[in-house]
C-alpha cells in the first residue's frame, strides 16, 4: 500500500488554517470510498479526529448544513476551543446527544460537499476522491441495499445539483485514486494552477 504515513507528515507540516487546527477536507461522490480512506488517513495521523458531514445533514437538508458546520464546529475551532455538535440520527430522524471535537493539530472533515466554497477558507488542504459519479452511486446503492433505493434516487438528483452549483474538484489540492497497491496521490487542479498549498508527487 502507498505510504499514508508520509502523506500524514506532509499534512501535519501545513500551516494551521482554522485557529490552531489544520482542517483537511475529503470530498467526492457518494459511494466513492471517502469514509474508508478518511479512516485510514486518520489512523496514519495518530488518531486524528474526523467529522462526518452525514452527522450534520438531514433528510430535509442534504446540503443545507453549512450554518450548523460554521456555528457548531468551525467557529469554535477557529478560537482554539472544543467544538460541540449534535449528530443527526438517520433512523430516528432527529439530532442526538452532542459530541465533542477537540482542536487537534489535524482535523479531518469528510463527506459530499466538504470542499464547498463556504468551507474552503478554513481548509489547509482539500482532497478529492477520484471516481465516476454513476459508478460511485452504484456502489453506494449496493452497500445500502434495496430498502434505501428511494433515498438514493433523491440523493443523486441533489448531488448533481450541488456540484453543478458549487463544485469542489476544481479546487482540490490533491486527487486521490484507489489502486491495487493502495492509494495514488496526484496533484489536484488547484495545485497545477499554481495556487495550491499542498503540492504532491504522483505515486504509483
Amino acid at each position: 500500500m502507498n505510504d499514508l504515513a508520509d502523506r500524514a507528515r506532509r499534512l501535519g507540516s501545513l500551516e494551521p488554517s482554522c485557529g490552531p487546527v489544520r482542517l483537511v477536507a475529503v470530498d467526492g461522490h457518494a459511494g466513492s470510498g471517502k469514509s474508508t480512506f478518511t479512516g485510514r488517513l486518520a489512523a496514519a495521523l495518530g488518531g486524528a479526529p474526523v467529522l462526518a458531514l452525514d452527522d450534520l445533514a438531514t433528510h430535509e437538508e442534504l446540503f443545507a448544513w453549512t450554518g450548523r458546520l460554521r456555528e457548531q464546529v468551525l467557529d469554535p475551532l477557529s478560537r482554539g476551543e472544543r467544538a460541540r455538535y449534535a449528530p443527526y440520527d438517520w433512523t430516528a430522524r432527529r439530532f442526538g446527544p452532542p459530541r465533542v471535537l477537540a482542536p487537534a493539530p489535524v482535523v479531518l472533515v469528510e463527506g459530499v460537499g466538504a470542499g464547498r466554497a463556504a468551507v474552503r477558507p478554513f481548509l489547509a488542504a482539500l482532497l478529492w476522491i477520484e471516481g465516476d459519479g454513476e459508478a460511485s452511486w452504484a456502489r453506494g446503492r449496493h452497500r445500502d441495499g434495496p430498502e434505501l433505493s428511494d433515498f438514493w434516487d433523491g440523493w443523486t438528483v441533489e448531488e448533481r445539483r450541488h456540484f453543478a452549483e458549487d463544485p469542489s474538484r476544481p479546487f482540490a489540492d490533491v486527487l486521490v485514486r484507489l489502486v491495487p497497491t493502495g492509494y495514488e496521490w496526484l496533484e489536484g487542479p488547484r495545485s497545477t494552477a499554481g495556487t495550491g498549498r499542498f503540492l504532491t508527487e504522483s505515486d504509483a
